[in-house]
């Protein structure tokens, strides 16, 4: 049954793709407003002329504004919900209003998961674990009076008395406001709500809600209801209007996005705060998985230093640039996030520093906008943090790379990567086999495809078993040994052990240490030295177009840091990657990505360079240094007419270098892009 829920999924996913989605703008502000009744002056200093001349100092064209939020007031006149006590008129309107004079699109946020009016009014709504325990009320109950708060909010799930609220919510805004989108927020997709009345749903309907599978699938259920019905009656009144639920499109739970929840978004918004959220490798892996859902993308980011929301913290308006521009590289149009203060006023310092990046964006985002990801690498997913442990690697390497899940085209590609994480259906093995059969290549890492065990490739070896020691020692052999020491180097994680056939080629050898280190026999400070033999189980094998790792060189890397074991992969995948679409040799702060406008007959090589720093807990951009004489190859397969880059149209002079056409950009700060007419 699960098989065909998904397969049902995937088909309802391809048909809405194929349907033009709307549009909204591409230089965007996600305007957080969550407002206690605590608060007495709400919107009182809320100035037409002023709230739009702030958002064109920000060259904004497109805004999210509050109808409701997480204290559970609304913000506009309404008959189903109840209007902030502190607000004397319709805010709202006067914000769409207002928006749609300057040619801004205004789209309604609505908050699903998070209220604490309705959780106080119906604490039977409230989602509680298996022990019905109500996190929220609790807390409040053991807070001691003047002591901090913490954060936490109330968690409800949309089902039942609380679904036909929210429905009814969405038709009165539907139906009095002139609205260009809906954007919901906190809509609880990984989280099961076992409360009293969710508990006697699923025992009427037959499902065993201690069992997790069973509850599960009936949560999932529940939520296809609320997306399908919200969805019918937006279309219904709007049938223009732009959807997207929030935490549909997070990389983080594999369950969860095997569900594709997200199907039911008209464009893919990327939620993210790289300063405090998992750094800036997040954003390229997911804008490569969800351009190829056939909808817009909207990176997401915020004016924030540390936290989502927090009043008065600044990122450097270098470094909204830098994030700006690594957004259009990577196909997705730009929004930040600001929180705007209870009086209704809109902070110029906010608006200066979102104008400086969207200055430039306007410049550059006509050749960013409706392209194609380009590469003849892949990589396949698993949704979870070692996909981003992969992406790293290969951004800091500038190798260009598109996700294959959902890819239907293979024909461009040379090699797929699978790392250690992966683990393949019979259906996905047997659509990769078919790749290699047709000359595809495989770099697979660890017990990437590992199944019953045994690989579910044939990579040229019999496992024997994990590893006999906690570390390890890794010596390369002469075809791997660029920019590496000929020298057994250290593992932390060791390797796992196979058994070589005799036509495998041994490509680098595993090292074992002469005894893990231990109370009863320890020597020196850290790590007992390798012996002088190499093991019997190799450290990187290839037969045919396979090269199997028996490290996970990118669990090793995201842990440790260590260069020799980034450059040991960088090694391994230049043994099967002959010729890659587009190189350069940025260094490894810098950012490069490809994208094609067959449309307007070019391709952009997106290229990007800054340096985060950890500064206490954030990681802060603050020094965009110029890079200079950065040369480009390409090999596309086509004539060249012209090459120049953008901003500016700085033409580019065209050499032949190896078989390969290559330019040199003489200087770039922060972004430029380089265009290569046909």
């Amino acid at each position: 049954m699960k098989v065909k829920i998904l397969t049902l999924c995937a088909a309802i996913l391809i048909a809405v793709s194929a349907v033009a989605q709307p549009k909204e703008g591409t230089r965007q502000v996600h305007l957080d407003f969550h407002t206690t009744e605590h608060l007495k002056d709400i919107g009182t200093q809320w100035v037409k002329k002023e709230w739009q001349q702030r958002l064109k100092e920000g060259h904004v064209n497109s805004i999210n504004v509050f109808a409701k939020g997480h204290h559970g007031w609304c913000y506009y006149n309404t008959e189903v919900g109840e209007r902030h006590p502190n607000l004397k008129f319709d805010l709202l309107k006067a914000q769409v209003d207002a928006c749609h004079e300057i040619g801004v699109t205004a789209q309604a946020y609505v908050t699903v998961g998070w209220d604490v009016l309705d959780a106080r009014n119906h604490p039977e709504w409230v989602s509680t674990g298996k022990d019905g325990v109500n996190k929220f009320e609790k807390m409040e109950k053991e807070a001691k009076p003047g002591e901090p708060f913490p954060w936490g909010w109330p968690t409800l799930s949309p089902e039942g008395d609380y679904l036909e609220l929210l429905l009814k919510h969405t038709e009165e805004l539907c139906k009095n406001y002139d609205l260009d989108g809906f954007w919901f927020d906190i809509v609880p997709v990984a989280n099961i709500n076992y409360n009293e009345w969710s508990k006697k749903d699923m025992e009427a309907n037959g499902v065993d809600w201690r069992n997790e599978d069973e509850a599960w699938a009936h949560h999932c259920k529940k939520m296809h209801t609320f997306f399908q019905k919200t969805n019918a009656l937006i279309k219904k009144y709007k049938p223009n209007a732009t959807i997207f639920y929030n935490w549909t499109t997070h990389l983080y739970n594999e369950r969860v996005f095997k569900e594709r929840f997200f199907q039911y978004n008209t464009k893919q918004d990327l939620e993210d705060l790289p300063t405090t959220w998992g750094g800036y490798d997040i954003l390229p892996m997911r804008a490569k998985y969800f351009a190829n859902t056939g909808k817009q993308m909207v990176a997401m980011s915020g004016k924030f230093h540390a936290a989502w929301g927090e009043f008065g913290g600044f990122k450097h308006k270098d470094a909204i640039w830098y994030e700006a521009a690594n957004m259009m590289a990577f196909g997705a149009y730009v929004n930040f996030g600001d929180q705007l203060h209870p009086t209704g006023k809109l902070e110029k310092a906010t608006y200066n520093n979102i104008g400086h990046a969207y200055a430039y964006i306007e410049k550059i985002e006509e050749y960013c906008i409706d392209a194609k990801q380009e590469a003849r690498t892949a990589v396949w997913m698993n949704f979870t943090g070692t996909d981003k442990d992969l992406a790293t690697m290969l951004l800091e390497h500038q190798v260009n790379f598109v996700v294959a899940n959902n890819l239907d085209d293979w024909s461009k590609l040379e090699l797929l990567i699978i790392h250690s994480g992966v683990q393949l259906t019979d259906n996905e093995t047997k659509r990769i086999q078919a790749f290699v059969d047709k000359g595809g290549k495989l770099l697979i890492l660890g017990k990437g495809a590992f199944h019953n065990e045994s690989w579910r490739f044939d990579i040229g070896a019999k496992y024997l078993g994990d590893a006999s020691y906690r570390i390890d020692y890794t010596r390369v052999s002469d075809k791997l040994t660029n920019d590496l020491v000929q020298s057994p180097f250290l593992n932390r994680i060791p390797a796992i052990r196979v058994q070589p056939e005799k036509d495998t080629e041994i490509l680098a050898e595993v090292y074992e240490p002469y005894f893990d280190r231990t109370v009863e026999h320890f020597t020196s400070h850290d790590n007992t030295p390798y012996q002088t033999q190499a093991a019997k189980h190799p450290a990187i094998i290839r037969k045919g177009n396979i090269v199997w790792c028996a490290h996970n060189l990118e669990t090793i890397y995201a842990k440790e840091g260590s260069q020799v074991h980034c450059q040991l992969f960088y090694n391994a995948l230049d043994q099967l990657l002959t010729n890659p679409l587009v190189k350069t040799d940025l260094p490894s702060c810098g950012r490069m990505n490809l994208m094609s406008q067959s449309d307007k007959n070019r391709y952009v090589v997106h290229l990007t360079y800054g340096t985060p720093h950890q500064r206490g807990r954030a990681k802060v951009i603050e020094d965009l240094v110029p890079i200079y004489d950065t040369p480009v190859s390409v090999d596309f397969g086509k004539k060249i007419k012209q090459a120049y880059t953008i901003p500016g149209k700085q033409k580019l002079k065209i050499e032949t270098v190896d078989g390969r056409q290559q330019v040199i950009v003489p200087k770039f700060r922060c972004h430029t892009a380089v265009i290569f007419e046909y």
